[in-house]
């Protein structure tokens, strides 16, 4: 498929709130959804304080935007209290009350997503419509097999078209509203939990609507391990062919693992530049290194650095150094001893009888050479 370029969505830009584009020429971004109730906020500042600090790390790991669900007017109330204070753009996920996308628009919240088909009448949509477009606001328009028109949902129960021609229809049908509304500054999702499903209903709305940027996920992916593999099968073809904007691994996991799930999938698609990139091995029986415990406790700050090199894990003294000659710094060992190496060449040899003692020092040991780099 022979990709046009989508036109730009601005999103963010109010408040302390960094101004984001999607579409256009800009590079896919990593977006991920908040899992807890936001209530605490309104009445414990520790609580909301606390949650900036998690999105923070969140921005470490590679995340752009973060959705939060806003179920009732309090918590669109928290919503805006965190949006006060947030730099990252927040996206208000909204179904069935109107009147909670417009309160959440009082605030600094950046983005809304709706599902018209939910939302109720054209005018309850051209509320929300015409208040983010008076103060610059964006919208996502969500689409999924539960939102199905009554004539669309007759038509794919006949099986006079597939499910996923019945979701490009109507994401068709949607943003065909908000054109008719004169409203440009929003993208569309056609999700389905099912890839093949996923990868034909955006490949259909493609065809359809060109110019229209597109957010790419596949819905209730599932747990760790089976979720990302379907996310992976199914970005990779879409973004192969230069579908998606914005993308967000859906997993019965934590927003971390969503967002660096969601950095690995793009760096292995080549979109995803700089950082430290992790190699390590899978650890076998000639382990004299822990490889699982090391990379516990480093993950998320090597991935929060900002340092574009490669770090390579390896479980044993004999190949280590060998197969992580390549690496810009590495660490292995065995039994009472831990090395560091930098393109091979030994730097550190840490050794202490006990174990937690030789964790410690040799954690501190490869931060400092990590420093030096």
């Amino acid at each position: 498929m022979n990709m046009t370029e989508t036109r730009a969505v601005c999103i963010g830009g109010t408040g302390r709130t960094a101004e984001l584009t999607l579409g256009g020429s800009s590079p896919v971004l990593i977006q991920t959804m908040w899992k807890e109730g936001i209530l605490p906020v309104l009445a414990d500042e520790r609580a909301l304080f606390s949650l900036l600090d998690k999105v923070e790390i969140l921005r470490g790991l590679g995340c752009r935007l973060l959705r939060f669900a806003v179920p009732d007017m309090q918590s669109a109330e928290a919503l805006c209290l965190i949006a006060e204070h947030c730099t990252m753009p927040l996206v208000a996920d909204i179904h069935f009350d109107w009147n909670l996308a417009l309160r959440c628009l009082e605030g600094n919240v950046a983005k809304i997503r709706i599902n018209p088909g939910n939302i109720g009448n054209k005018e309850r949509v051209k509320a929300v419509v015409d208040a983010c477009r008076e103060k610059g606001r964006a919208i996502r328009i969500g689409v999924n097999a539960g939102s199905f028109p009554a004539d669309i949902a007759k038509r794919v129960e006949a099986k006079e078209i597939s499910r996923a021609e019945g979701l490009a229809l109507t994401a068709v049908r949607e943003a065909e509203v908000f054109e008719e509304l004169g409203f440009e500054n929003y993208l569309v999702s056609v999700k389905a939990s099912d890839v093949k499903e996923t990868v034909e209903a955006n490949e259909a709305f493609v065809k359809k609507c060109p110019h229209v940027p597109l957010h790419v996920g596949v819905t209730e992916a599932g747990p760790l391990i089976g979720g990302i593999v379907k996310s992976t099968m199914a970005f990779s073809h879409l973004l192969k062919q230069g579908i998606g904007a914005t993308i967000r691994v859906s997993l019965s996991a934590s927003p971390e693992d969503e967002v660096i799930a969601a950095r690995e999938i793009l760096s292995a698609c080549g979109l995803y530049k700089g950082g430290i990139k992790i190699v390590s091995c899978p650890r076998c029986g000639r382990n004299g290194f822990d490889v699982h415990g090391f990379i516990n406790r480093w993950e998320h700050k090597l991935l929060s650095m900002d340092k574009d090199i490669t770090v390579a894990v390896m479980g044993c003294i004999v190949n280590g150094r060998g197969e992580g000659k390549h690496a810009d710094i590495g660490i292995t060992g065995a039994g009472d001893s831990v090395v560091i190496f930098k393109k091979g060449k030994t730097v550190r040899t840490i050794r202490h009888k006990d174990l937690n003692v030789l964790n410690k020092n040799a954690d501190i040991a490869f931060s400092e050479e990590l420093e030096s780099l």
